[in-house]
């Protein structure tokens, strides 16, 4: 049904977009500290904002009674709290609205569609759910002795975005059946390219979560040297090295670096076997690599800057979408 099929499609692309958006606005909550605003879960009653005097110092109160306000934020005044406050009550409203923006939709196809024909939407959404409880379960554990949340759950909640982005991404793509070329490459290298980015997006998450891109603000030399001279290169391959700021921070620049060579190794396999219908993926993916790694390099550079790390997580945005299209038309199937 071309009707539906269009409904379908333009319901999906706008799903991607709304959460890109959310994913932005993820990262900004995360980059202004204001995570921990909100003290506890409210799935129902947090869906308005506070409405009067009282209820805003309620918030505050709350908000005094964790280590972030206790050894971090005790300056902080009601106006201040309001601020950070607004960032986490916006991410969190955008969470309740992807989920009835997706639920009341996907409800209205199921009665126009097969049910079995949607399993794969309806796992979509179950995840949306999950990602909800990864949410809270990642801002409990900065609620507790410590001043930020762990950076694991973080790293944990910001892969499930990107995963949701995807599978909304590679839905779409079907739906709109956007061919598979007859000359591919070897689907494991476009899936081991992806799978390389994705565990980037993981370093990226410890990066922000231990706000190690605040220090070593140099490039390509971390300091003077190489390799972190606050650390031995025999700790790097010690579980602990997840949990050093400077040793996350030199994961996720040599990461970015195997990519970039990884990049030129699949550009250079295309264009010598001419596989001609792979041309424009490749180097649109190659364009926003390159800007991906230029946004990185600026955003060490200058200390993390709001503006700055906000753009180098969009264009992770475009880029994991690029590797997903890359990798979509190189599998066997539609």
């Amino acid at each position: 049904n071309p009707k539906i099929n269009s409904q379908l499609s333009i319901w999906l692309i706008s799903m991607f977009w709304i959460i890109s958006f959310m994913i932005v606005v993820g990262g900004l909550t995360r980059l202004t500290d204001s995570g921990l605003s909100i003290t506890e879960w409210e799935l129902f009653s947090g869906f308005f904002p506070p409405l009067n005097q009282n209820d805003w110092v309620m918030y505050f109160n709350l908000y005094k009674e964790i280590p972030e306000f206790k050894l971090q934020n005790y300056n902080m005044t009601l106006n201040e709290f309001k601020v950070i406050f607004w960032w986490e009550w916006a991410h969190r409203f955008l969470g309740r609205l992807i989920g009835l923006a997706y639920l009341m939709p996907l409800i209205y196809f199921s009665f126009k569609i097969k049910f079995t024909r949607l399993l794969n939407l309806y796992f979509i959404f179950f995840l949306i759910c999950f990602q909800g409880f990864i949410g809270w379960y990642m801002v409990s554990s900065g609620l507790v002795d410590r001043v930020d949340v762990s950076h694991f759950r973080l790293s944990a909640h910001l892969l499930m975005a990107f995963l949701i982005l995807s599978l909304i991404y590679w839905n779409y793509l079907k739906l709109n059946k956007i061919r598979n070329i007859t000359n591919r490459l070897n689907i494991s290298i476009p899936l081991s390219f992806l799978i390389l980015i994705f565990l980037q997006i993981s370093i990226g998450a410890f990066v922000s979560g231990m706000d190690a891109g605040k220090i070593y603000n140099s490039w390509p030399l971390m300091g003077n040297t190489y390799f972190p001279n606050d650390n031995d290169f025999k700790d790097l391959f010690k579980l602990s090295a997840f949990s050093d700021p400077s040793l996350v921070q030199f994961m996720h620049r040599n990461l970015a670096y195997l990519i970039m060579f990884f990049y030129f190794f699949i550009f250079y396999k295309i264009y010598k076997n001419k596989i001609y219908d792979l041309y424009k993926s490749i180097n649109i993916l190659g364009i926003f690599i390159i800007l991906q790694i230029i946004l990185g390099i600026y955003t060490v550079i200058y200390g993390a800057q709001l503006y700055i790390a906000a753009m180098h997580q969009l264009s992770s945005i475009f880029l994991v979408s690029s590797c997903i299209y890359f990798f979509y038309i190189n599998t066997r199937f539609n």
